[in-house]
């Protein structure tokens, strides 16, 4: 039996790397079943990010991944317009998993759901997945051929 029935958790999934699955890991270790918000191109844009991958392909590229990597387990992925998605919304929603970087979004939701007369979620942090380097594992840093997906360090003698 899970800690939790659900819990939500978004991103923008734009290059999957060790540091994602290490988010999804935690938050389907611990739920029956978990929402994730995947960042819409408008509001990836609107947050001043420019993904390397379209919506559709970021959604493909995240149903494989976690069919590939949590066989069996029950999940949803929601299309995020807005910070929160989901998470505001359903009443049903127990958690919200995020990283040390989004951990304050956790107190911003929690006021969303007050206003909504719905209780409040319990907020998850899962530490950042580091690189080899003991800095953070990121996209930005894979897109600069920083680090490969699992954070090693790649030459940067090209």
């Amino acid at each position: 039996m899970s800690q939790y029935s659900l819990v939500a958790m978004g991103g923008t999934f734009d290059i999957i790397h060790r540091g994602h699955i290490t988010l999804l890991s935690n938050a389907f270790e611990i739920s029956d079943k978990v929402i994730i918000g995947l960042t819409s191109d408008e509001l990836a844009q609107r947050k001043g990010k420019t993904p390397y991958n379209k919506y559709e392909k970021r959604l493909e590229n995240l149903t494989e991944t976690i069919s590939k990597e949590f066989p069996n387990s029950s999940f949803q992925i929601s299309k995020l317009d807005n910070d929160f998605g989901p998470a505001v919304l359903e009443p049903e929603v127990e958690a919200l998993v995020v990283s040390d970087e989004t951990s304050n979004q956790g107190d911003v939701l929690n006021e969303l759901r007050a206003q909504k007369n719905l209780p409040p979620v319990k907020i998850i942090t899962v530490p950042m997945f580091l690189a080899k380097d003991g800095s953070r594992i990121s996209t930005t840093r894979i897109k600069n051929s920083e680090i490969d997906l699992e954070g090693n360090l790649l030459s940067v003698d090209k």
